[in-house]
């Protein structure tokens, strides 16, 4: 069994990748051996090598990591979940899969649009913090962008993600501290070295939602209207204030007849949207990091500071939506009922938006219309 190696400064530790899917140490990769590479479709392997050949004219890089979005991201499964619908006595439920991209999450949206974006702008890295899922889509992006990636990741970080993002050659740094702490030493990199600043937030905020919006365009192009609800698990609230934003244009377009209420629903007491929410606050306010535990289940949704959280906020305002608190036990309830009833083998956090949604319509039954569920992640 090889141990992870990392040589520490004052700062940062940086890891040397261990050669498989185990290692002792920071690192614990929960289910044993690490997942294999993602690859992408091997009628597409023409363009993966010209996009990352340095070698070749930028336009012609840029068409073919293009051709690689096309028809590699986003245009995940929407599908009428007839069993759910039985089940909770609601018609109409729809489940928005986005765990068919290339890492199983949304997260490859945005991964691919900034390294598109990296590419176009002339940079020959990218950096970026991460817990999880969006490491591994950044890493992936890079890897078929011909970009040098440095991940950032909390000490304490544990997931087999960690052995997908080094099979991306992507160099991994260890930073003392939480992921807000992460970002921050991220972003200084980023600034110091002139490498591209993926991180959530900041100058690529408008790229990110732009990114996200294409989901409330896939919906529309399925449903041919708007729905009367959109249910979404949030962490940092990109996600949710991109559909939004993607709905609003089609409203604004004249191509529906409505906006659709935007549902939030996250961990127990442990994210900013949520909790302003249940205060009525004006705006998202920083919890208490110390009052912050991470699970295995919870992972992906929890937040001291959402960085887009008052986008998501404004959302659920504006359109009449709501937010809850989901337990632990609840979204592995939920995943395992999605499991057995439609066949869906998602993120236990993804279920999140779902459980707000079939809470509150379990006290205020909802009439039959069309409602939307976000699944964000697989499992993997």
């Amino acid at each position: 069994m090889n141990n992870i190696k990392t040589t520490t400064t004052n700062q940062e530790q940086t890891a040397t990748p261990p050669t498989n899917g185990y290692a002792n140490g920071r690192y614990s990769l929960l289910d044993g051996p690490g997942p294999a590479t993602v690859t992408i479709a091997p009628e597409l392997e023409s363009q993966t090598l010209a996009a990352s050949d340095k070698n070749r004219r930028l336009d012609e890089r840029l068409e073919a990591f293009e051709d690689i979005i096309d028809s590699e991201i986003g245009d995940t499964t929407l599908t009428r979940a007839r069993n759910l619908e039985r089940e909770f006595g609601l018609r109409q439920i729809y489940l928005k899969f986005d765990g068919g991209n290339p890492t199983g999450t949304q997260k490859d949206r945005i991964a691919f649009a900034q390294a598109m974006d990296a590419m176009r702008r002339g940079f020959d890295a990218i950096t970026t913090a991460t817990c999880g899922n969006y490491g591994a889509a950044v890493a992936l992006a890079a890897s078929l962008a011909g970009l040098r990636c440095i991940i950032y990741i909390p000490e304490v970080y544990r997931s087999k993600r960690v052995q997908e993002i080094v099979n991306h050659r992507s160099e991994i740094i260890t930073v003392p501290g939480d992921y807000e702490e992460a970002v921050r030493v991220s972003r200084e990199r980023a600034e110091l070295d002139e490498i591209y600043d993926a991180n959530p937030g900041g100058s690529n905020t408008a790229l990110q939602i732009m990114a996200y919006g294409e989901i409330a365009y896939e919906i529309y192009d399925e449903l041919r209207d708007a729905p009367a609800v959109v249910a979404v698990p949030v962490s940092n609230g990109t996600t949710m204030a991109g559909i939004y934003k993607g709905f609003l244009s089609l409203y604004r377009r004249g191509k529906t007849s409505r906006i659709p209420r935007m549902v939030a629903g996250s961990s127990h007491g442990k994210n900013p949207i949520v909790q302003a929410y249940l205060k009525s606050s004006l705006y998202c306010e920083d919890l208490n990091p110390d009052l912050i535990r991470e699970t295995p289940i919870n992972e992906p949704l929890i937040n001291w500071h959402s960085v887009d959280g008052n986008f998501a906020l404004e959302a659920i305002r504006l359109t009449n939506g709501w937010a809850d608190d989901v337990s632990d036990k609840t979204m592995l309830a939920f995943a395992k009922t999605i499991q057995e009833k439609e066949g869906l083998s998602i993120l236990p956090a993804s279920s999140a938006g779902l459980s707000a949604f079939l809470e509150r319509h379990r006290r205020e039954p909802f009439p039959n219309d069309r409602y939307v569920i976000i699944l964000t992640g697989r499992k993997t």
